[in-house]
């Protein structure tokens, strides 16, 4: 079997490991990453990547000149592309850049063209409902009609893609996977000693944005009643963002000050370290307000990669119900209603008084990682379905 997937995520090499592992298992595979060629991430002035083309055995990242630099929705590609399909002839076009995307229209309408009879699947994360208006719902009416199956990252956006009238195969998993031997199980007694934490204290953390969304204020809250309780703990923050000072203002007002420790954001490579000093990782996301256009302000989590991160280095997650969240840990951690302090604390305590607890939700975790969110768990899913597809 021929896959092409088409994303600029995969500029990122490291973002490629779930489709380089696909193309290993199974020796009829062959799976060719289309990326763009020239991309500008974020939008940051004066930051291009220039894609070089790479290759491992069967799996191959090909660069293909781009039009629009910035912005996924609008990204489509040149010539170069027809050359590329006429002589893959893929039985598989994935295209990761939502339902409403030029260029899936751009894959669709050259499938069709080409005559390569391939299927075609898009991925989504959006998660919040949506009104669209002329001519963008003519575009996402045209690719809904061209659409063999659909991968979405949560479960809300593919009951929305319902809720729209596709009717189609949805398979729900996350775009990216866990590298299950960079986040292990890996004791840091070092890094505890020179960050103030001591080896009895138990340690609440976060990794993630410094925003209100994120939950932090709800969190301040739910420490100021554990300030007086008998275990020794500390609250590790690993991060960044405008809400920093907002915070630290709110844990002194409320006493809990110099139980925290903050840290900036650090290499993705160094992340496992902090995350192996907590006794329990939070993400207490909040949404915010609902929206019916796409440019209105609204949000959800969308999936909480770092809770599989935490998974995976058997470090057990406490949750809240917004968005994914929920369907990640199922019951393989705890949850809370969101911006529920009282509960989040209670959550936070049964996990301090209750070891037992503590030591089961830590195996469930990990299990649950290793079974469901590593790359090659991703990518047998992806060729399962696939193969569904295909046959």
């Amino acid at each position: 079997m021929r896959i092409l997937v088409a994303s600029h995520t995969y500029i990122v090499d490291l973002n490629c490991e779930k489709f380089r592992t696909l193309a290993q298992l199974a020796p009829d595979l062959e799976v060719t990453v289309v990326v763009p060629q020239r991309w500008q991430p974020g939008g940051v002035q004066n930051r291009i990547i220039e894609k070089q083309a790479w290759q491992d055995g069967r799996f191959r990242v090909v660069p293909i000149s781009n039009f629009s630099q910035n912005n996924q929705g609008m990204l489509t590609f040149g010539l170069d592309l027809v050359s590329l399909l006429r002589t893959f002839r893929p039985h598989v076009i994935q295209v990761e850049q939502g339902s409403k995307g030029l260029a899936y229209a751009e894959m669709i309408t050259l499938n069709r063209l080409l005559g390569l009879k391939a299927k075609m699947l898009f991925f989504t994360w959006w998660n919040l409902p949506y009104e669209l208006k002329f001519p963008i719902s003519l575009l996402e009416r045209y690719n809904l009609g061209g659409t063999d199956g659909v991968v979405s990252g949560n479960q809300d956006g593919a009951d929305i893609l319902r809720d729209r009238g596709y009717q189609g195969p949805i398979r729900v998993m996350p775009q990216l996977g866990v590298d299950e031997t960079l986040f292990r199980p890996q004791p840091q007694p070092e890094l505890a000693e020179r960050l103030g934490i001591a080896a009895d204290d138990f340690v609440i953390g976060f990794v993630g944005r410094f925003v209100e969304e994120k939950g932090l204020l709800t969190v301040m809250q739910a420490l100021e009643q554990l300030k007086d309780h008998p275990q020794n703990w500390k609250c590790l923050l690993l991060g960044r963002g405008p809400l920093k000072e907002t915070l630290q203002k709110q844990a002194t007002d409320l006493g809990v000050g110099d139980r925290l420790r903050w840290v900036e954001s650090v290499p993705h490579d160094d992340v496992p370290r902090y995350i192996n000093l907590m006794s329990t990782l939070l993400l207490p996301s909040e949404t915010t307000d609902k929206f019916k256009t796409l440019t209105s302000a609204g949000w959800k989590e969308q999936f909480g990669h770092v809770l599989i991160e935490a998974m995976a280095c058997q470090v057990p997650v406490i949750g809240s119900d917004s968005g994914e969240i929920p369907y990640v840990i199922d019951d393989a951690g705890l949850v809370f209603p969101e911006g529920d302090a009282a509960a989040l604390a209670t959550q936070i305590r049964t996990l301090m008084e209750s070891p037992e607890t503590q030591t089961d939700l830590s195996k469930r975790g990990y299990d649950r990682a290793m079974a469901q969110y590593t790359n090659r768990a991703l990518a047998r899913q992806a060729l399962d379905f696939y193969q569904e597809l295909v046959a």
